[in-house]
């Protein structure tokens, strides 16, 4: 098993943009998206294997979001205890495509060896990410 913690505030994956250079459309994540896999490739790469991952994997990522500052005490106390989670946007599904992008040719060799996923998004005083890895 393979676990680490990317400490920070958690960054989605953004939705890709397009320019066009030369009468070519181009594709490219935005900024925001592309420090953060960075980011994301630098924790892992203390934790990957001597050996990139090549069998199926099981992946699990906790998120854990800053509590907003708008919260009461009351509420943020809920918050921090894990009884009111975050259901705003953005969906835990595009934490995890950044995740995954990241972990690309660090761990594993490609996102499909990935057959089973656990996503899941709460407050916390400290915000980070959890991302435990384990083969099937």
């Amino acid at each position: 098993m393979i676990a680490f913690t990317v400490y920070g505030e958690p960054v989605a994956q953004g939705r890709p943009r397009a320019s066009t250079a030369g009468g070519f459309v181009r594709l490219y994540d935005p900024q925001k998206s592309r420090d953060y896999k960075d980011y994301v490739r630098l924790v892992a790469s203390e934790h990957a294997p001597s050996k990139l991952i090549e069998g199926p994997l099981q992946l699990k990522v906790n998120v854990y979001r800053p509590i907003p500052k708008s919260f009461s005490k009351k509420r943020a106390a809920q918050a921090e205890a894990g009884e009111l989670r975050p259901t705003s946007k953005p969906d835990a599904d595009n934490y995890l495509k950044g995740i995954k992008d990241a972990l690309k040719n660090v761990v594993w060799k490609d996102d499909s060896q990935v057959v089973e996923v656990s996503v899941s998004k709460w407050y916390s005083e400290r915000p980070r990410v959890e991302v435990e890895i384990v083969e099937c």
